[in-house]
């Protein structure tokens, strides 16, 4: 049997038996890869910006600073890659205004760290950074909100989120 198999950013192919569970195994890794890279690119992000911080005067300033250095790539990226159109204006007006909260929500995350990062150290702020997240994404698993795949809490899901913030508190110590 053949699978035709849509990845997003990677196009469709037909993948069957042995070479699916090799595409499943490489993506795990790559995909994985990338989360990883994502995550040590946070505390450095932070360090960058407490540094633009004490040059441009307050956090304030440094966040819109790399947000706009972040949207110049972006923009950037858009043009380059131009396999897919930009959806037209009515289309992003259809959005639901609650789907902007990202943006507010990346706001908040590159003020609060470029605060944060020099009065906790990062090592501290970050673990309870990853901390919040493992809270916030266990709770979104549960529901299954935002369309992800429903996970139901377990005692082995708990057991891992009790052992991450008994390492945030560790890491403080």
């Amino acid at each position: 049997m053949v699978a035709h198999v849509c990845l997003p950013g990677f196009g469709t192919f037909a993948a069957d038996g042995a070479s699916w569970r090799t595409m499943r195994f490489l993506n795990y890794i790559g995909f994985g890869a990338v989360a990883i890279f994502a995550g040590i690119g946070l505390p450095l992000q932070a360090g960058l910006n407490v540094q633009l911080r004490a040059v441009l005067g307050n956090p304030i300033r440094a966040s819109l600073g790399s947000f706009a250095v972040g949207t110049a790539v972006l923009c950037a990226l858009a043009v380059v890659m131009r396999g897919e159109p930009l959806p037209a204006l009515a289309t992003v007006a259809r959005a639901p205004s609650w789907m902007w909260l990202g943006g507010v929500l990346g706001a908040f995350y590159v003020v609060s760290t470029v605060v944060v990062v020099p009065r906790l150290g990062s090592a501290f702020a970050f673990a309870l950074v990853v901390a919040g997240q493992m809270l916030a994404s266990i709770a979104i698993d549960c529901i299954g909100l935002f369309g992800v795949p429903q996970t139901p809490l377990s005692l082995t899901r708990l057991a891992g989120a009790t052992l991450l913030v008994g390492g945030v508190l560790l890491i403080r110590k």
